[in-house]
C-alpha cells in the first residue's frame, strides 16, 4: 500500500522533532526519533542502538551549542510500514552556515509511529 498523506505528514513531523530535539539538547527526545536498533552516521562515525544514540545526543549540545538544523526539499518514498527519505541539511550557528549536506534515511512505522531505522549525513 502506498504511503498516505497522513504518513507523509507524520514523517515530516518526525524530521522536525529530530531537529528541535538535537538543537535544544533534549537527548532522550532525539534518540526516541530512532528505532531501538537504529543507526546515525556522520563524519565517518556510526552510532548504533539506543545507548549509543543517546550518548551521541548528550554530547552534541556541548560540542555544538547554539546550532540550528534546517532541512528542505524533503523527498519521501515508501510502501506500507517502510519508507526512504532524503533532504538537504544546513547547520547554522550565529547566523553563519557551519555545515551542509544531505540526509539519507530509512524509516519504519512501529506501533503506529514513524521512526528512523538509519539516518546518514552525506557531505559532498
Amino acid at each position: 500500500m502506498p504511503l498516505t498523506i497522513e504518513d507523509r505528514v507524520a514523517i515530516q513531523d518526525l524530521v522536525a522533532r529530530y531537529n528541535h530535539a538535537i538543537d535544544l539538547g533534549t537527548a532522550e527526545d532525539w534518540a526516541a526519533t530512532f528505532t531501538s536498533d537504529g543507526t546515525f552516521e556522520s563524519r565517518g562515525e556510526v552510532h548504533a542502538g539506543a545507548d549509543a544514540l543517546l550518548a551521541f545526543a548528550r554530547g552534541f549540545k556541548e560540542r555544538m551549542a547554539g546550532t540550528r538544523h534546517w532541512n528542505n526539499n524533503l523527498l519521501i518514498e515508501g510502501d506500507g510500514d517502510e519508507a526512504r527519505a532524503t533532504c538537504y541539511l544546513q547547520l547554522w550557528r550565529g547566523g553563519k552556515l557551519v555545515s551542509e549536506g544531505t540526509y539519507v534515511d530509512t524509516l519504519r512505522r512501529l506501533d503506529g509511529a514513524w521512526r528512523f531505522t538509519s539516518r546518514r549525513v552525506v557531505r559532498e
